[in-house]
This record gives C-alpha cells, structure tokens and sequence, in this order.
C-alpha cells in the first residue's frame, strides 16, 4: 500500500515536472495565461475562427480612401475581436496621413492668409466618414466586453462550482460510487470544466491550480485501481498523440501566423484538458509534441525575419523617395504651368511613399519627420511663388477694373469717330494684361464685354442706318456724274470758275458714299481735272483747286488712309524739291564767279531753281492745308 501511494506521488510529481517543460519549450506561464484568457474570450464568440481567416494588409500603403473603405467593411462584416488588431492598425495609418494632410493646409493658409483674426479651418468629409466607422467599432467593442464582463463573473461561479463537485468527489461524499463511476464522474466533470468558458484574468491561476491541485488528489485517491488509472493513461496518451498528428500538419500550413495562432491553442488543450500519461511515453511524446513546436517557432521567426527584411527594403524606397521630393523643392520654377507640373510630381511621389510600406519600428517617426520635411520645403517654396502670384494677379485686377470703368463711361458717347479707336485700343490693352485672381475673372470679363458689346452695338445700329444713306448718295452721285458730262464752259472765266465751285458744293452735298464705291469719286476727279485745264487759271490755283476738292470727298467719306498716304506723298515730294534745289544751287558753286553773269548754263540753272522753288511753295501749302485738316 505505502508503494502505491509513493508511486503515485511520483506520477504526480512527474506530471507537475511535465507541465513545467511545457511552459518553458512553448512560453513563459504568464504570457501563455494571457494568450489562453484572450483565446478563451475569443471563443465566446466564435471570433477566433473569425480572425484566422482574415488578412492582416499592409495598411501603411493604403490611401485614407481605401483605409476607410476596409474598416468600414470589417467592422460591419466581422465580428468585434477577430478585427481589433486590424482596426487599430487602420486607424494609425489613417492618422498619420490624416495629421500630414491638416499639417500642410494649415501651412498653406498661413502663407495666403492676411486676415491675423482668422482661425485655421480645414472641413475633411472622408474623416467624418472614418470616424463614423470607428465609433461603430468602439460601440460594438463596449457591448462585447460588457457582455463578456458579465460572462466572466458568470463562468467564475461555474468553475468554482465545478471545482467544489470535484472536490466532494475526492472526499467521498458519495460512498456508493465505484471506482469506475468515479472516472466516468471524473470525465464529466472535465467536460464541464471545458465548457464552462472564461473568467477574469486575475482569478485564472487561483482557480485552475485549486482545479488540478484537486485532480491530482482524485489521482491520489484512486492509485489502487491500477486498472482504470492505466486506462485513463491511455486515453490520454491519444489524445496527445492526436494533437501531435494535429500539429504536424501545421508545418505544412503555408499562413504561418495562423499555424502559430492555432498551436498555441493545441498547447492549451494539452496543458489544460488532458491528463497525464504513463511515465515510460510521458517524455518522449512531450519532446515529439517540443519538437515540432520548436520547428513552427522557428518558421514563424523566419517569416519575421523576412518581414523585417521587406521593412528594410521600404525604408530604402522611402529614403530615396524623401531625396526626390527634397530635389523637387529646390528646383527654380518661375511659370504656373511649371509648378502645376511639379506638383503632379509631388502628388506622385507622395502616393508612391503611403504605398512604400512598413519600415522598422525604430525608425518609423525618423522617416515620417524627414518626409514631412521635405513635402514643407516644397510647399513652402510653392506657396512663395503663388503669393508673388497672387500679388501680380492684384495689379492685373486693378488693372482691368480701370479699363472696365473706362468702357463704362464710353458705351453711351454719341461720337463715334473719336470714341471708336478708343474702344479698340482699350480691348487691346485688355489682351495684353495677364490673369486675375479666380473668384474676380467671370465677373470682371462680363462687365468688360458688356460695355464694349453694348456701345458696338450702337455703332452698328446707326451705321447700318447711314449705310442705306450711302447707297443713295452713291445712285444720286452716279446720276449727277452722267448729268455732269455734258456740262460745257461759256469761255467766261469767272462764270465758268463760279460754275465749277457750285458743281463741287453740290458734288458734296449728295454725302458720303459706300466704302465699295469710292471710285465714283475718281470719275467726278477726272472730269473737274479736264474742266480746270480748259480754264485760263494759274497752275497754282489749279492744283489748290483740285487739292481741295480732294481733300473734301476725303473728309466726307472718312477716308483716313487716303489722307495719311496724301501727307507721305507731300512730305517726300518736298524732300525730293529741297535736295534738287541744293544740288542745282551746290553745282553753281563750281563755276567761276567772273563768267556767273555772262554764261547761259548758269542762267538756266538759276531759272530751274526758281522753278523749283515755286513748285517747293505749293508742296508746301498742300500739306499746311492737310495739317491744318
């Protein structure tokens, strides 16, 4: 008897030394508590098949938009712990993004802003989308762990209900069981145990020692019944064996973070619902059960190890894409159109870093501030250039409200061939000045184009009205001109000349004439041309004549360009008299000054100068006369 019980006290011992192996191969016994709790308050739920199966993205690559889109599906699709990890990683990157945008409005309105009694506001509707999203998802984790809190009070009073029947079996409150009614009490009480769920955390090594402290006195108890404790040996030996299969599948699991995930729970079944085995397979199924633990540790730290390896890899990508974007501010950029490309650039580079990726833990707010850095460098230099912008768009503003205000006061002006060339000449200088501030330009143009359309308008109005005045000047002038060839001088020259005048006043009276149709004033030239060389006149009075009646039809008609043409000719048909004048007067010089009175060269060239000289006044008196036009 004293054997038995020695022996069994040795199998008890050896289970304790068993389950100390098992906590220092897998992890440390606080560490494994937690992960059990946590587990077990998964399993409340089902959630922790939930969370197996969904992937953990990179979410640092992802835009706010798509941020948002993936935690709003997560958390109306999933239940509240499979997703905690998720949303929480979600929600970092969203805000780091989200800070980094605020940082550069804020930036950009205080470089525009002038106003030093305005605030700094920035309305983002995707973060009152996002934030919707979250409240949701704390909503939904405040009922889970409320519901759970009183989930775990409830199990504690299960399992130290449990434990108090377990304990009345190891006492023999009930002499009548047998051994074997003993173990099938013993099994029952297991499964209620298994089923009893979780309870608060810092109660759980209190109550599963009580647990199997009394487990180990029901083994105690029963030592003599070699029979049924060999079986129960047995069955728990397959049951290890099952989770040994179990785990060996594992290696070929290709998630290794599930594999992990799903041996830490095989751990806890081993630890925690099965008993002990016989001694002479107790160690080597534990080093089996170590070995193949050890093999997943070691996958899973590889996978870290090439985590970490990416991190590194996106910290190169990063870094490199820091220097382009401090290479992008530095560069001299003086036009709009190039900073509107640079800045697609930036918005390039800057997509290019959110998509880079993780970076090493330790160097992750390094990397944020340097990228930070450089996207203020930019801005800053781009805000410069837009605020000189802004100043010249304000020149050109003020600039064009004069020309408006101009066109303003000229719409209704009645003079048309004064205000005409004005008009032009303002839509002219209008064109000439560059752009103006956005919110400024459709008015201001509006208010432009109105007042120049409106007095063109006018203008059109009453020339369309004096052209039907000018097709009838035109058919009484052609009319007048066929009357006029048979017109006859009396050989009187007064009369003849009074004759004429009255000819020319009439002439003139009939008014201006189609623009198309002027060379019905070259017909009525020619004839006064014939008349005035049948006149015994003088050739100066003769031209002056004819000047005049010239310069009348150029003036009826508006004939600018025939006056400007007139005056080139004048002007150069007096250079041309003065030169020959100096030249016949230079090549008298060569000639001897005792043969100047006797000699009929110099007597012929004196008289052609004279000549000249006559011609040279009446140039003269021409353009005098067209000047004073």
């Amino acid at each position: 008897m004293l054997e038995e019980k020695n022996d069994n006290l040795q199998n008890a011992d050896g289970q304790k030394e068993q389950e100390s192996q098992e906590n220092v191969i897998t992890i440390s016994q606080s560490a494994l508590e937690e992960i059990d709790n946590s587990n077990a308050e998964e399993n409340e739920d089902d959630s922790i098949q939930d969370k197996h199966i969904i992937p953990m993205l990179d979410y640092d690559s992802l835009t706010m938009e798509e941020l948002t889109a993936e935690l709003d599906k997560l958390v109306h699709n999933h239940k509240v712990m499979a997703i905690k990890d998720h949303v929480e990683e979600i929600r970092k990157s969203f805000m780091n993004q989200y800070h980094h945008l605020i940082d550069e409005k804020r930036e950009e309105f205080n470089e525009s802003n002038t106003d030093e009694n305005a605030s700094f506001e920035y309305h983002f509707p995707l973060k009152n989308k996002f934030d919707a999203a979250y409240d949701d998802y704390k909503t939904n984790r405040n009922n889970h762990y409320n519901q759970l809190q009183k989930n775990l009070k409830s199990n504690l009073s299960v399992r130290n209900e449990i434990i108090e029947e377990l304990k009345n079996l190891v006492d023999g409150t009930d002499e009548t069981l047998s051994i074997a009614d003993m173990f099938k009490k013993l099994n029952d009480i297991r499964e209620q145990w298994k089923a009893a769920g979780s309870i608060p955390r810092d109660k759980y090594n209190i109550v599963w020692n009580n647990f199997h402290f009394h487990i180990e006195r029901f083994y105690d108890l029963i030592h003599l019944d070699k029979e049924a404790r060999d079986q129960d040996f047995k069955n728990n030996l397959e049951q290890k064996q099952a989770i040994i299969e179990r785990a060996k599948l594992l290696l070929d699991e290709t998630d290794i973070l599930k594999a992990f995930r799903e041996l830490q729970l095989l751990h806890r079944v081993w630890k925690e619902e099965i008993g002990p085995v016989d001694r002479e397979y107790r160690e080597a199924i534990w080093n089996e059960f170590s070995d193949i633990t050890k093999q997943i540790h070691d996958k899973r730290e590889a996978y870290f190890g090439q985590a970490k390896e990416r991190e590194v890899e996106n910290l190169a990508k990063k870094n490199e894409i820091i220097a382009q974007i401090v290479a992008l501010g530095n560069e001299n950029i003086n036009s709009h159109n190039g900073w509107q490309a640079q800045i697609k650039k930036m918005e390039a580079l800057r997509e290019s870093f959110f998509k880079a990726g993780k970076v090493p833990a330790e160097v992750t707010e390094d990397t944020w501030a340097a990228f930070k850095t450089a996207v203020r460098n930019f801005n800053v230099n781009k805000n410069a250039f837009y605020k000189d912008i802004k100043h010249e768009q304000q020149e050109n503003l003020n600039k064009k409200l004069a020309l408006v205000e101009k066109a303003e006061s000229l719409k209704e002006s009645e003079d048309f061939k004064a205000t005409t060339p004005i008009m032009k000449q303002i839509q002219e200088d209008w064109k000439k000045i560059g752009h103006v501030p956005r919110k400024y330009s459709d008015k201001i143009w509006k208010d432009f184009k109105d007042a120049c359309n409106h007095y063109f308008d006018r203008m059109h109005a009453v020339r369309n009205a004096e052209n039907e005045d000018e097709v009838k000047a035109f058919d009484d002038k052609k009319n007048y001109l066929e009357n006029l060839k048979s017109f006859e001088l009396t050989g009187n020259h007064k009369t003849d000349l009074d004759a004429i005048k009255e000819h020319i006043e009439a002439w003139k009276s009939l008014g201006r004439v189609p623009f198309n149709r002027r060379h019905i004033e070259g017909k009525f030239n020619k004839i006064l041309d014939a008349l005035f060389e049948k006149l015994s006149l003088s050739k100066k009075d003769t031209e002056m004549m004819k000047f005049n009646a010239k310069l009348d039809q150029w003036v009826e008609n508006e004939d600018n360009r025939s006056l400007e043409k007139e005056q080139y000719f004048l002007r150069k048909k007096i250079d041309e008299v003065q030169n020959e004048i100096l030249q016949l007067e230079n090549n008298i010089q060569f000639i001897s000054s005792s043969s100047k009175g006797e000699n009929p060269f110099i007597k012929e060239v004196e008289k052609s100068i004279e000549k000249h000289k006559e011609e040279l006044k009446l140039w003269k008196e021409k353009l005098s006369k067209l000047r004073d036009i």
